[in-house]
């Protein structure tokens, strides 16, 4: 009898469904038939790259034919000077993702424990558990990271703690206040992971400035990304920042060349152009607050966002709301395996988009707005 594949496979993975990413406007249009889909599903800038931007990468589409710097030397230098750091205490990722896996495979052992929220970024319990981490999910409290709760889920085996700010999906953001009394009580031993992937959008005198911790010695590394305000989720560029010992370790396993050339030609250039993260955040803002008087003439409830993304409340089942707003070219993602049974997560749109998305809500809950 043949050697089944799963017979061999590394045990830790059995257990993990593969990400599914939302569906893509194209699949849709030509499984339905229907023109001008938008999708509000995987949180992504609906405003493209700055001008500055494109420009960056057309020109370096020039040298494509060569291998990009496998150290991002540029990109690291500029990273530091913007946050004060040495470059030593920069490390580039395909996305922020990669990032997280570079942290867990640098410094989970089988056996150890990884605190993290739950509900939130699924990345977190799959790469934990692909590592033979044990996860331990600690449940939000309206909506909330509850890191009291999180904090006192800390144990001699918890090696990483993952704090996600603000939350995906919930939109939510800890303060600067829950923060510093978090860590407070975190062990020395124990890595505090802040990941910050919306931070733009979420900026205000009650948000932690984490970066401080760094530069304490404390056992944290922050992660931020260019794929949100800089509307570079298509080239995959992240960046973590912690002490340079960390980042040296992360660096014996990171892949030669994780991230290419465009991607880091694109970065450069939107560090330079923060006229472009202004309106975009400025954007998402006033359309934050016109979802939010249509969800309420509507009789949906939602999470008050801190993000580029509202948590939403049908009170029906998500899974029939998804389906029938595809039907309607809108695509967003229903939070079903969450347990979140009437949950839709949606992302905030252009203008336009934000009003397509209220007229298709309008449709399939058989409702107008007031």
């Amino acid at each position: 009898m043949p050697t089944q594949w799963e017979s061999l496979a590394n045990e830790h993975i059995l257990g993990i469904a593969p990400y599914e990413p939302g569906k893509p406007i194209e699949e849709l249009e030509r499984e339905l038939g229907i023109h001008d889909a938008i999708k509000l599903a995987s949180n992504e800038n609906p405003l493209p790259p700055s001008g500055r931007v494109q420009k960056a990468v057309i020109a370096a589409l020039q040298v494509a034919n060569r291998y990009p710097d496998g150290s991002g030397h540029y990109l690291r230098q500029a990273l530091a000077k913007k946050h004060g750091f040495m470059p030593e205490q920069i490390v580039l990722g395909n996305g922020s993702n990669e990032l997280i896996e570079l942290l867990v495979r640098a410094f989970l052992r089988p056996g150890d424990e990884a605190v993290m929220p739950h509900p939130s970024f699924v990345v977190y319990p799959m790469i934990v558990q692909a590592a033979g981490g044990v996860r331990v999910m600690v449940m939000l409290r309206d909506h909330r990271l509850d890191l009291d709760a999180m904090a006192r889920a800390i144990t001699p085996m918890t090696k990483l703690v993952f704090v996600a700010n603000p939350n995906n999906p919930t939109a939510t953001i800890v303060t600067a206040a829950e923060v510093e009394a978090f860590m407070s009580r975190v062990p020395e031993r124990t890595i505090v992971v802040f990941d910050e992937a919306y931070i733009e959008f979420a900026l205000g005198p009650d948000f932690p400035e984490t970066l401080q911790y760094v530069k304490q010695g404390r056992k944290v590394a922050v992660l931020r990304t260019f794929s949100k305000a800089s509307s570079l989720a298509g080239l995959r560029v992240g960046y973590g920042v912690a002490d340079a010992d960390a980042i040296a370790l992360m660096n014996r396993i990171r892949q030669p060349f994780n991230v290419n050339s465009l991607g880091q030609a694109a970065a450069l250039a939107a560090l330079e152009d923060e006229a472009h993260i202004l309106e975009c955040v400025r954007m998402i803002e006033a359309g934050r607050h016109f979802l939010y008087e249509e969800f309420d003439n509507l009789g949906i409830q939602y999470v008050p966002s801190r993000a580029n993304f509202i948590l939403v409340d049908a009170g029906r089942s998500a899974a029939e709301i998804y389906q029938k707003l595809l039907h309607h070219g809108v695509i967003v993602r229903p939070m079903t395996p969450f347990g979140m049974e009437t949950a839709l997560r949606v992302t905030v749109g252009t203008p336009e988009e934000n009003r397509k998305l209220i007229k298709a809500f309008q449709a399939v809950l058989g409702k107008n707005s007031a």
